[in-house]
């Protein structure tokens, strides 16, 4: 192909121009891969949306576990305030990444799927409108300059066939001058053909030399016109990356977080929060509420009594409840002694009859009348004033429960002489969540994960009873184990 047609195109013109008949093919399946690049990107908004969801519902996930385990876990006081923070930091950014997933779908997704749809118009026997056009356009364009490069690559291929005979031709005219058994009518046939074939180059390279003027001739509106069509597809693609240009704005500004102004007042809530998490306090609390600040009831000189005589289980001991008043106990100031839920009060004599009457037995069952509930009462009463002859009384209030006659016999101080009608409770398998050491020689101890079996149900003081796997029966605290689903 000639390159005479545009001088601003060098000496060497690729084969692969645009200029070529048919390359004009890859400008037109631009046009496809708008539409493919177009569903491209919605589907990679679409994977980005489901990951913000899925990181959403993590967050989520990850912050009530850890609430749970941390409202149960043994930190207290403003740290464990700090650290609940954290969990709320966690919930609001999920809020954040839902709303990212929503923008994304709801708006830059659709906006997308609206404009492909505008911009590409499918037909019936397949295809786009856009790019049935293209091609049409580009054809008509090139159709005639097509024409005229075939007229040229027919008279070349003629000019250029004519030079080959008559080099042949001259070739044999000069071996027939070496040859004496030549006759001359042979040899003026061959310079005849030579004569005849010099005449055909002159006429096919004319022919050739008009068709090449023929084609420069229709070049420059071919170049025209394709560059009309060009333009328009160029018009297009420009639309297209234009819009492209404005979603990813769209896209980066629902992703980008550090412009929300919401997003900054977590961060900057979540700070103020650990920052008020004070050790010193904490400690004082601690002091006041587990160490040396608790209050005590130091031992006091005190007066036997025939109305008091019974020694406090371990629990009574440790925990604080609702607080029965033993009878008969000398009290100076404002102190109390404190029991657990399961202490009542216990009397011998007779003449006291109507103060066990009126007090409450909490291993009674709740369906219990009022009238059953006084003739165990009375039964009771006469059953222990009948063994309080033959037993003596010490005259001093002793802390061993073996010196009590009416104390407990378990080590657990749970079991009750005069409980007739205790049920008992169903076996529940747990897991322990935490470690811990027995502190005293009826509570069990074990390691975060050991599970056992849960034989009586948590007290009001947090403690439940259990047994271990070797067979140990003990207490433990409540909010240590968790149930096995």
């Amino acid at each position: 192909m000639s390159g005479s047609y545009d001088d601003s195109v060098g000496v060497e013109v690729s084969s692969d121009s645009f200029w070529e008949v048919g390359n004009y093919k890859r400008t037109v399946k631009r046009i496809d891969d708008g539409h493919r690049l177009c569903s491209d990107l919605m589907n990679c908004i679409h994977e980005r949306a489901r990951i913000e969801k899925a990181y959403a519902q993590q967050l989520t996930e990850w912050a009530k576990r850890w609430k749970q385990l941390v409202e149960k876990g043994p930190q207290y006081g403003t740290v464990e305030k700090a650290w609940h923070s954290v969990m709320s930091e966690a919930e609001k950014v999920s809020e954040l990444h839902l709303d990212i997933k929503s923008a994304l779908m709801n708006e830059d997704f659709e906006k997308i799927k609206n404009w492909q749809k505008e911009a590409f118009h499918k037909q019936m026997i397949g295809g786009f409108k856009e790019t049935k056009e293209a091609e049409d356009g580009y054809r008509k364009a090139q159709k005639p300059w097509a024409k005229k490069l075939k007229e040229v690559e027919a008279a070349k291929k003629a000019y250029h066939a004519a030079c080959k005979e008559e080099k042949l031709a001259i070739s044999r005219e000069t071996n027939s001058k070496a040859d004496p058994a030549l006759n001359p009518e042979q040899l003026k046939k061959l310079q005849d053909k030579v004569e005849k074939s010099k005449q055909d180059v002159l006429k096919t390279k004319e022919k050739y030399e008009k068709s090449l003027k023929d084609l420069d001739h229709v070049t420059p509106q071919y170049m025209e016109n394709m560059e009309q069509v060009f333009e328009q597809c160029q018009q297009f693609e420009e639309k297209r990356l234009r819009f492209f240009r404005e979603v990813l704005l769209e896209v980066q500004k629902h992703l980008d977080l550090s412009n929300d102004v919401s997003y900054k007042n977590i961060y900057r809530e979540l700070e103020q929060n650990i920052k008020t998490a004070d050790a010193i306090e904490d400690l004082r609390w601690f002091r006041a509420n587990n160490g040396p600040g608790m209050s005590m009831n130091w031992p006091q000189f005190e007066e036997w009594s025939a109305d008091f005589n019974r020694t406090l289980s371990r629990r009574e001991k440790k925990k604080a409840s609702d607080g029965v008043t033993l009878t008969g106990v000398n009290q100076t100031g404002d102190q109390a002694l404190q029991h657990t839920k399961h202490s009542s009060h216990l009397s011998v004599p007779s003449n006291t009859v109507q103060s066990l009457q009126s007090s409450y037995n909490p291993f009674e069952d709740e369906d219990d009348t009022g009238s059953t509930v006084s003739e165990k009462e009375d039964n009771k009463i006469k059953n222990v004033s009948s063994s309080e002859k033959n037993q003596s009384y010490p005259t001093e209030w002793s802390d061993e429960e073996s010196s009590n006659p009416f104390s407990s016999t378990d080590a657990n101080g749970d079991a009750n002489p005069f409980d007739e009608d205790a049920s008992p409770a169903m076996d529940v398998r747990v897991r322990a969540l935490y470690d811990y050491e027995g502190q005293e020689h009826d509570e069990l101890s074990f390691k975060a994960g050991d599970e056992l079996t849960k034989t009586e149900d948590e007290d009001e003081q947090g403690w439940c009873k259990g047994r271990l796997d070797n067979g140990q029966v003990g207490l433990y605290p409540a909010n240590y184990v968790e149930a096995i689903q």
